[in-house]
Protein backbone atom coordinates (compact mmCIF):
# COMPACT_ATOMS: atom_id res chain seq x y z
CA UNK A 1 0.00 0.00 0.00
CA UNK A 2 1.46 3.59 -1.04
CA UNK A 3 -0.54 6.46 0.14
CA UNK A 4 0.64 10.20 0.85
CA UNK A 5 -0.04 12.84 2.67
CA UNK A 6 1.09 16.58 2.58
CA UNK A 7 1.47 19.68 5.23
CA UNK A 8 3.14 21.99 2.95
CA UNK A 9 2.48 23.90 0.05
CA UNK A 10 4.42 25.58 -2.29
CA UNK A 11 2.18 28.91 -1.30
CA UNK A 12 3.65 27.77 2.76
CA UNK A 13 7.46 27.54 1.22
CA UNK A 14 7.60 30.74 -0.61
CA UNK A 15 6.26 32.42 2.62
CA UNK A 16 9.35 30.52 4.58
CA UNK A 17 11.77 31.51 2.16
CA UNK A 18 10.30 35.04 2.44
CA UNK A 19 10.39 34.94 6.33
CA UNK A 20 13.77 33.25 6.19
CA UNK A 21 15.76 35.63 4.13
CA UNK A 22 14.18 38.79 5.58
CA UNK A 23 15.25 38.23 8.95
CA UNK A 24 18.34 36.83 8.71
CA UNK A 25 19.84 39.76 5.98
CA UNK A 26 18.46 42.07 8.96
CA UNK A 27 20.73 40.59 11.50
CA UNK A 28 24.09 40.76 12.11
CA UNK A 29 25.67 38.60 11.54
CA UNK A 30 24.08 38.15 8.32
CA UNK A 31 22.71 34.60 7.82
CA UNK A 32 20.63 32.67 5.57
CA UNK A 33 19.11 28.48 6.80
CA UNK A 34 21.09 25.99 5.16
CA UNK A 35 17.52 24.37 4.27
CA UNK A 36 17.55 26.82 1.52
CA UNK A 37 20.27 25.34 -0.18
CA UNK A 38 18.48 22.24 -1.73
CA UNK A 39 16.92 23.17 -5.51
CA UNK A 40 17.86 20.75 -7.90
CA UNK A 41 21.32 22.13 -8.49
CA UNK A 42 22.12 22.01 -4.84
CA UNK A 43 20.56 18.60 -4.40
CA UNK A 44 22.87 17.44 -7.00
CA UNK A 45 25.92 19.32 -5.80
CA UNK A 46 25.53 17.75 -2.44
CA UNK A 47 25.23 14.31 -3.86
CA UNK A 48 28.36 14.78 -5.49
CA UNK A 49 29.73 16.29 -2.00
CA UNK A 50 28.70 12.60 -0.57
CA UNK A 51 31.14 11.17 -2.34
CA UNK A 52 34.17 13.46 -1.96
CA UNK A 53 37.33 11.68 -0.73
CA UNK A 54 37.62 14.75 1.71
CA UNK A 55 33.59 14.39 3.05
CA UNK A 56 33.72 11.36 5.54
CA UNK A 57 30.19 11.00 7.44
CA UNK A 58 27.82 9.72 4.42
CA UNK A 59 30.15 6.67 4.11
CA UNK A 60 31.43 6.68 7.67
CA UNK A 61 27.02 6.47 9.06
CA UNK A 62 26.89 3.97 6.21
CA UNK A 63 29.37 1.97 7.60
CA UNK A 64 28.04 1.83 11.01
CA UNK A 65 24.54 1.12 9.96
CA UNK A 66 25.60 -1.67 7.14
CA UNK A 67 28.00 -3.43 10.57
CA UNK A 68 25.13 -2.87 13.32
CA UNK A 69 21.90 -2.64 11.38
CA UNK A 70 20.45 -6.00 13.02
CA UNK A 71 21.53 -4.86 16.46
CA UNK A 72 19.39 -1.61 16.09
CA UNK A 73 16.76 -3.58 14.54
CA UNK A 74 16.43 -5.62 17.43
CA UNK A 75 17.30 -2.97 20.02
CA UNK A 76 13.65 -1.57 18.44
CA UNK A 77 11.50 -3.68 17.57
CA UNK A 78 10.14 -1.36 15.22
CA UNK A 79 7.08 -2.12 13.94
CA UNK A 80 6.52 1.64 11.91
CA UNK A 81 10.15 2.86 11.02
CA UNK A 82 9.49 6.84 10.33
CA UNK A 83 12.82 9.01 9.04
CA UNK A 84 12.63 12.23 9.46
CA UNK A 85 14.27 14.41 6.11
CA UNK A 86 14.39 10.94 4.27
CA UNK A 87 16.10 12.30 0.92
CA UNK A 88 16.49 9.62 -1.58
CA UNK A 89 16.21 6.66 1.04
CA UNK A 90 19.57 5.21 -0.24
CA UNK A 91 20.79 4.49 3.57
CA UNK A 92 16.99 3.89 4.43
CA UNK A 93 17.10 0.36 2.64
CA UNK A 94 19.77 -0.95 5.15
CA UNK A 95 17.69 -0.21 7.78
CA UNK A 96 14.74 -1.96 6.57
CA UNK A 97 16.62 -4.95 5.29
CA UNK A 98 17.31 -5.51 8.88
CA UNK A 99 14.12 -4.63 10.62
CA UNK A 100 12.10 -6.92 7.42
CA UNK A 101 14.86 -9.63 8.24
CA UNK A 102 13.87 -9.29 12.41
CA UNK A 103 9.91 -9.67 11.26
CA UNK A 104 8.59 -7.10 13.20
CA UNK A 105 8.21 -4.15 10.83
CA UNK A 106 4.93 -3.47 8.82
CA UNK A 107 5.33 -0.06 7.19
CA UNK A 108 7.34 3.11 6.59
CA UNK A 109 6.69 6.19 6.87
CA UNK A 110 9.27 9.03 4.72
CA UNK A 111 8.93 12.43 5.22
CA UNK A 112 11.03 15.33 3.72
CA UNK A 113 9.59 18.96 2.96
CA UNK A 114 10.70 18.58 -0.61
CA UNK A 115 7.20 16.94 -1.71
CA UNK A 116 8.15 15.88 -5.48
CA UNK A 117 11.59 14.14 -4.47
CA UNK A 118 9.91 12.67 -1.47
CA UNK A 119 7.15 10.78 -3.44
CA UNK A 120 9.85 9.81 -6.11
CA UNK A 121 11.80 8.22 -3.93
CA UNK A 122 9.00 6.63 -1.71
CA UNK A 123 7.79 5.77 -5.10
CA UNK A 124 10.82 3.13 -5.29
CA UNK A 125 10.73 1.98 -1.96
CA UNK A 126 7.22 0.56 -2.44
CA UNK A 127 8.17 -0.38 -5.66
CA UNK A 128 10.97 -2.61 -3.90
CA UNK A 129 9.28 -3.74 -0.74
CA UNK A 130 5.62 -4.14 -1.84
CA UNK A 131 5.49 -6.27 1.59
CA UNK A 132 5.45 -2.51 3.58
CA UNK A 133 2.73 0.02 3.86
CA UNK A 134 4.51 3.32 2.70
CA UNK A 135 3.12 6.45 3.86
CA UNK A 136 5.22 9.47 2.49
CA UNK A 137 4.41 12.75 4.23
CA UNK A 138 5.64 16.25 2.86
CA UNK A 139 6.66 18.15 6.17
CA UNK A 140 8.51 20.37 7.82
CA UNK A 141 10.12 18.60 10.73
CA UNK A 142 10.15 22.02 12.68
CA UNK A 143 6.89 22.99 11.77
CA UNK A 144 4.65 19.53 11.88
CA UNK A 145 5.78 17.34 14.24
CA UNK A 146 2.61 17.15 16.11
CA UNK A 147 1.00 16.35 12.47
CA UNK A 148 2.98 13.21 11.85
CA UNK A 149 1.26 9.93 11.79
CA UNK A 150 1.35 8.11 15.72
CA UNK A 151 2.70 4.12 15.08
CA UNK A 152 2.92 0.81 17.34
CA UNK A 153 6.88 0.57 18.56
CA UNK A 154 7.55 3.47 16.09
CA UNK A 155 11.47 4.15 15.51
CA UNK A 156 12.18 7.43 14.37
CA UNK A 157 15.23 7.99 12.58
CA UNK A 158 17.15 11.29 11.84
CA UNK A 159 20.48 10.81 9.89
CA UNK A 160 23.37 12.66 8.17
CA UNK A 161 23.85 14.58 11.29
CA UNK A 162 21.33 16.65 10.06
CA UNK A 163 20.87 17.56 13.82
CA UNK A 164 23.67 19.43 13.99
CA UNK A 165 22.90 21.45 11.58
CA UNK A 166 20.80 23.69 14.73
CA UNK A 167 21.71 25.75 17.44
CA UNK A 168 21.84 24.38 21.03
CA UNK A 169 18.20 26.08 21.44
CA UNK A 170 17.03 24.43 18.47
CA UNK A 171 18.25 21.37 18.86
CA UNK A 172 16.41 21.11 22.55
CA UNK A 173 13.01 22.43 20.81
CA UNK A 174 13.43 19.69 18.39
CA UNK A 175 14.29 16.80 20.78
CA UNK A 176 11.60 17.80 22.77
CA UNK A 177 8.98 17.98 20.12
CA UNK A 178 9.87 14.72 19.59
CA UNK A 179 9.89 13.61 22.67
CA UNK A 180 6.01 14.77 22.92
CA UNK A 181 4.84 12.66 19.97
CA UNK A 182 7.00 9.35 21.30
CA UNK A 183 4.88 7.04 22.90
CA UNK A 184 6.78 4.79 25.75
CA UNK A 185 7.54 2.29 23.19
CA UNK A 186 9.02 3.92 20.53
CA UNK A 187 12.56 5.05 20.02
CA UNK A 188 15.03 7.51 17.89
CA UNK A 189 17.91 6.98 16.30
CA UNK A 190 20.44 9.71 15.69
CA UNK A 191 23.58 10.37 13.38
CA UNK A 192 26.15 11.99 15.22
CA UNK A 193 29.16 13.68 13.74
CA UNK A 194 32.00 13.50 16.27
CA UNK A 195 34.55 16.54 17.14
CA UNK A 196 37.87 15.42 15.64
CA UNK A 197 40.93 16.80 14.55
CA UNK A 198 40.15 20.49 13.00
CA UNK A 199 42.02 20.62 9.68
CA UNK A 200 39.60 17.46 8.90
CA UNK A 201 37.02 19.01 9.23
CA UNK A 202 37.73 21.75 7.24
CA UNK A 203 38.86 19.91 4.83
CA UNK A 204 35.55 18.29 4.79
CA UNK A 205 33.83 21.35 3.92
CA UNK A 206 36.21 23.56 1.86
CA UNK A 207 37.33 20.47 -0.66
CA UNK A 208 40.04 21.06 -3.17
CA UNK A 209 37.71 20.51 -6.10
CA UNK A 210 35.48 23.53 -4.81
CA UNK A 211 31.97 21.39 -5.21
CA UNK A 212 31.61 22.51 -1.84
CA UNK A 213 31.96 25.58 -2.62
CA UNK A 214 29.85 25.90 -5.51
CA UNK A 215 27.41 24.40 -3.47
CA UNK A 216 27.32 27.19 -1.18
CA UNK A 217 27.63 30.08 -3.56
CA UNK A 218 24.51 28.26 -5.57
CA UNK A 219 22.51 29.25 -2.75
CA UNK A 220 22.75 33.24 -4.16
CA UNK A 221 21.38 32.14 -7.36
CA UNK A 222 18.09 30.16 -5.19
CA UNK A 223 17.52 33.93 -3.80
CA UNK A 224 18.35 35.87 -7.28
CA UNK A 225 15.74 33.03 -8.81
CA UNK A 226 13.37 32.96 -5.57
CA UNK A 227 13.15 36.65 -4.46
CA UNK A 228 13.98 38.94 -7.24
CA UNK A 229 17.93 39.47 -6.02
CA UNK A 230 20.55 40.86 -7.79
CA UNK A 231 23.56 38.98 -5.87
CA UNK A 232 26.94 38.53 -7.97
CA UNK A 233 28.07 35.21 -6.81
CA UNK A 234 31.62 36.49 -8.31
CA UNK A 235 31.38 39.12 -5.89
CA UNK A 236 31.32 36.24 -2.97
CA UNK A 237 33.74 34.11 -1.95
CA UNK A 238 32.90 30.42 0.07
CA UNK A 239 34.61 30.16 3.38
CA UNK A 240 34.35 27.03 6.20
CA UNK A 241 35.66 27.86 9.74
CA UNK A 242 35.97 25.80 12.69
CA UNK A 243 34.63 27.74 16.22
CA UNK A 244 36.36 26.41 18.94
CA UNK A 245 34.31 27.67 21.49
CA UNK A 246 30.80 25.90 20.06
CA UNK A 247 33.02 23.31 18.61
CA UNK A 248 31.16 23.36 15.21
CA UNK A 249 32.09 24.73 11.22
CA UNK A 250 30.53 27.71 10.12
CA UNK A 251 29.88 27.81 5.84
CA UNK A 252 29.86 31.54 5.30
CA UNK A 253 29.67 33.52 2.13
CA UNK A 254 32.42 36.37 1.99
CA UNK A 255 31.89 39.27 0.34
CA UNK A 256 34.73 40.41 -1.77
CA UNK A 257 34.31 43.95 -2.04
CA UNK A 258 31.85 46.85 -0.48
CA UNK A 259 28.31 46.47 -2.29
CA UNK A 260 24.76 46.62 -1.70
CA UNK A 261 22.33 43.69 -2.82
CA UNK A 262 18.56 44.37 -3.83
CA UNK A 263 16.32 41.91 -3.21
CA UNK A 264 13.19 43.00 -5.28
CA UNK A 265 10.23 40.97 -4.07
CA UNK A 266 10.91 41.93 -0.06
CA UNK A 267 11.59 45.62 -0.89
CA UNK A 268 14.97 45.65 0.83
CA UNK A 269 18.52 46.82 0.10
CA UNK A 270 21.25 45.01 1.97
CA UNK A 271 24.27 46.48 2.29
CA UNK A 272 27.93 43.98 2.50
CA UNK A 273 31.30 45.86 3.43
CA UNK A 274 34.19 44.38 2.27
CA UNK A 275 35.33 41.09 3.65
CA UNK A 276 31.69 40.96 5.53
CA UNK A 277 30.51 37.13 6.14
CA UNK A 278 27.08 36.06 5.57
CA UNK A 279 26.60 32.23 7.61
CA UNK A 280 24.54 29.89 5.58
CA UNK A 281 25.55 26.88 7.50
CA UNK A 282 26.62 25.24 11.02
CA UNK A 283 27.70 21.80 11.55
CA UNK A 284 28.16 20.92 14.88
CA UNK A 285 30.26 18.14 16.35
CA UNK A 286 29.60 16.21 19.20
CA UNK A 287 31.46 14.17 22.17
CA UNK A 288 29.18 11.27 23.77
CA UNK A 289 28.50 13.14 27.05
CA UNK A 290 27.19 16.27 25.51
CA UNK A 291 24.56 14.27 23.81
CA UNK A 292 23.53 12.49 26.81
CA UNK A 293 22.91 15.48 28.40
CA UNK A 294 20.87 17.07 25.36
CA UNK A 295 18.86 13.87 25.31
CA UNK A 296 18.15 13.76 29.29
CA UNK A 297 16.84 17.57 29.17
CA UNK A 298 14.85 16.71 26.36
CA UNK A 299 13.31 13.86 28.86
CA UNK A 300 14.98 10.71 26.43
CA UNK A 301 18.07 8.50 27.88
CA UNK A 302 20.78 7.26 25.24
CA UNK A 303 19.86 3.37 25.01
CA UNK A 304 22.87 2.50 22.57
CA UNK A 305 25.84 3.77 20.75
CA UNK A 306 26.80 2.17 17.75
CA UNK A 307 30.58 4.39 16.71
CA UNK A 308 32.64 3.68 14.14
CA UNK A 309 36.95 2.47 15.24
CA UNK A 310 37.87 5.82 14.48
CA UNK A 311 35.49 7.98 16.28
CA UNK A 312 34.81 10.41 13.54
CA UNK A 313 31.32 9.67 13.50
CA UNK A 314 28.22 7.72 15.84
CA UNK A 315 24.74 6.60 15.47
CA UNK A 316 22.91 6.30 18.48
CA UNK A 317 19.39 5.14 19.80
CA UNK A 318 16.99 6.88 22.37
CA UNK A 319 13.85 5.95 24.26
CA UNK A 320 11.57 7.94 26.37
CA UNK A 321 12.58 8.29 29.81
Amino acid sequence: MFETECFVTPADTEQALRSDVARGLSRMPKEVPPKWFYDEKGSELFDEITRLDEYYPTRCERAILTKYAEDMAKSSGAVTLMELGAGSGDKTRILLDALIGEGTLQSYVPVDVSRDFLLDSAAKIAADYPELRIHAVAADHDRHLALLPDGERRLIAFLGSTIGNMAPQERARFLGGLRGIMGPDNSLLLGIDLVKDRSRLVRAYDDVRGVTAAFNLNLLSVLNRELGADFDPMKFRHVAVWDDVHERIEMRLRSTCDQTVVLRDLGLKIPFAAAEEMRTEISSKFRRPGVQRELAAAGLELAHWWGDLDGDYAVCLARPV
